[in-house]
């Protein structure tokens, strides 16, 4: 045992004395988590997320067109949108044209009386349709709106058949006579857009931890952790880069000809790699709290969750390792593996608007299973609720590095 300890203390310490060992590790993810800093406004204090802004037409005369007026005047959508009120759909739409709005939102003349028949006039022929006009540059913001929309129509639609069916069985058990059906359905299209004016299109919650504070997601404790996962693949593929690098330098023949076997070289340098990968992991994110103030949450949970996320990232970087013959492959193949993992993992971007496809494929990256570690604590989890990730990072890091063991027993540590 003390072998293996000797053996990864040793690397251990080489790579703290390797400069650009360092500079990879450390120094690059720092820096561009304080790049994200100021992307965010963390570090100037502004947040650098504007409101959407909507231009929004209503011709409607009736209670639903005002209702949707109602909706984006919310408090609920205050920080989300910034709507503006004109009565030109002409103009509304050279708006968005110009890429001055994220998009327009038409209530057409006659909507609400569509849908809810005013006293004395026979039920419409069509429904008037609510236009949307999208913005093709600001695809999301175009989406956030559509969403908000469809929520309302969805509100509408839900009270208008609920209201139908109240009808049609007031009407079969005798509660109302034929000659009242008008007046109670003008009663209930009256409750429906009372309804529909109360209720927010948009309902943001937010949970409340036990202590009475609410549990808000800061955007850079998911990115802070997505940096230091890119780069904690670059720790363990440079980690089996040394064990190339010390067979074609020759010291690991000489290492070998002690009392010392192939497999204790191997334990030992995977000591020293999944020490160097906790260290790193456990600097960039201790930084990165007293830079930022970044709340991790449960910290036996972000202990634990280091632990596994680094056992899981060794495996890939053993399997890189095994496959490669030369120093120069492990650094290729592993800087290309840090990218591609990088973008399917969900370091750059989350992954939960992808396509399902690519979210099964992140699965088979640590970066996946780290992220979402690191949110469920910062939305308040705790280790107890860590068991997924958990799990899926301790079967990768026993799966990977499994069949990177098989392909080592195939090939003599030396080479040839």
């Amino acid at each position: 045992m003390k072998k293996l300890i000797a053996i990864g203390w040793k690397d251990l310490t080489v790579i703290s004395r390797d400069r650009a060992a360092l500079i990879f590790t450390l120094l690059a993810p720092f820096l561009l988590i304080v790049g994200l800093g100021f992307v965010t406004g963390r570090v100037t204090g502004n947040s650098g997320i504007e409101a959407i802004p909507v231009a929004i037409v209503n011709q409607d005369d009736g209670r639903l067109g005002e209702a949707l007026i109602e909706t984006f005047r919310s408090d609920e959508l205050a920080e989300l949108v910034r709507p503006m009120f004109i009565t030109d759909a002409v103009a509304a739409r050279r708006d968005v044209d110009a890429d001055r709005v994220a998009a327009a939102v038409i209530v057409p003349s006659g909507f609400t009386d569509s849908i809810i028949p005013r006293a004395g006039q026979p039920p419409p022929d069509r429904v008037v349709k609510i236009v949307l006009y999208k913005n093709p540059a600001r695809p999301v913001s175009a989406g956030v709106i559509q969403a908000i929309v469809e929520g309302f129509l969805s509100r509408v639609e839900t009270g208008r058949v609920s209201g139908e069916v109240i009808v049609r069985l007031a009407l079969n058990a005798g509660l109302i006579a034929p000659d009242q059906i008008e007046t109670f359905a003008a009663a209930m299209g009256e409750r429906l857009s009372a309804t529909v004016m109360e209720e927010p299109a948009i309902r943001l919650r937010t949970p409340v931890a036990e202590a009475g504070t609410a549990a808000t997601f800061d955007p850079m404790a998911y990115m802070a952790p997505g940096v230091a996962l890119l780069f904690l693949m670059f720790t363990v593929s440079n980690g089996g880069r040394s064990l190339l690098v010390e067979r074609s330098q020759g010291t690991l023949a000489r290492l070998l000809i002690s009392p010392t076997t192939g497999a204790q070289v191997l334990v030992g340098k995977l000591i020293g790699t999944y020490l160097t990968g906790v260290l790193q992991m456990a600097i960039l994110i201790a930084v990165s709290s007293l830079l930022f103030g970044l709340h991790w949450g449960d910290l036996l949970g972000v202990v634990v969750l280091i632990l596994a996320v680094v056992f899981g990232a060794i495996g890939w970087g053993m399997l890189i390792t095994a496959l490669a013959r030369t120093p120069n492959q492990v650094g290729v193949v592993g800087s290309a593996v840090m990218l591609i993992f990088g973008i399917l993992g969900g370091s750059f971007v989350q992954l939960n608007m992808a396509p399902e496809w690519l979210q099964w494929m992140s699965r088979l990256t640590p970066n996946a299973w780290g992220l979402d570690g690191f949110t469920i604590l910062s939305l308040g989890g705790t280790l107890a609720d860590l068991g997924r990730p958990l799990l899926g990072l301790t079967a990768m890091g026993l799966v990977v590095g499994g069949i990177a063991i098989a392909l080592f027993n195939r090939r003599p540590l030396l080479g040839g």
